[in-house]
């Protein structure tokens, strides 16, 4: 059932993509070290950005704001059943156009599409597995549809291998565009 729903997800995070052309950045609360890069689209005679900084994804269709994030330990409120700890992170999503697709784990699948990462060995990539959903009070708001203009928040979690390196994502433009920037949220 668990596998269904991604499924789900990444199906319509495929949809949400293939119409998405500009993504936003936003604030977060913590320490960040940022590597951005901006790129400039001319789309029906306007100019669109496309960033990650600071916390906030901008896209045509949706913003996704970072509002915070933390260190889960097992067991704890919102890890109460994992077997590892885990990084938390909570986020506003803002549909910006018309399409019915836009969920705040769409938003989430369309701007981090290849998982967040912990550079602890020199010779692999360390993508982190996505964790139990943190926070009970908003798990029900995961796959609602946000209408236009409206904002919904959502929250997603993965499991830490190392309680010291940093846990760093990659915000594209679409599932297989350009890198759009990158973030790095302190574990310690």
């Amino acid at each position: 059932m668990k596998s269904k729903k991604l499924l789900t997800a990444l199906i319509a995070s495929s949809l949400l993509i293939s119409g998405c052309s500009t993504m936003k950045e936003e604030k977060k609360e913590n320490p960040v070290r940022n590597e951005t890069n901006n790129g400039k689209v001319n789309s029906s005679s306007r100019e669109v950005e496309y960033t990650f900084k600071d916390g906030k994804v901008i896209m045509r269709d949706i913003d996704l704001r970072i509002t915070k994030y933390k260190i889960i330990p097992v067991g704890a409120e919102g890890n109460e059943y994992g077997d590892s700890p885990v990084i938390a992170f909570w986020y506003d999503t803002t549909n910006k156009s018309d399409k019915d697709t836009i969920s705040p784990s769409v938003a989430w699948l369309a701007a981090f599409p290849n998982d967040a990462v912990q550079d602890i060995d020199k010779n692999k990539l360390n993508r982190l597995q996505v964790a139990m959903h943190p926070d009970k009070k908003l798990l029900k708001n995961q796959n609602a549809i946000i209408k236009k203009g409206g904002t919904v928040s959502g929250a997603v979690a993965y499991k830490l291998v190392d309680l010291s390196a940093p846990v760093k994502l990659t915000a594209y433009k679409g599932v297989d565009g350009i890198e759009l920037g990158s973030q790095e949220f302190t574990v310690k």
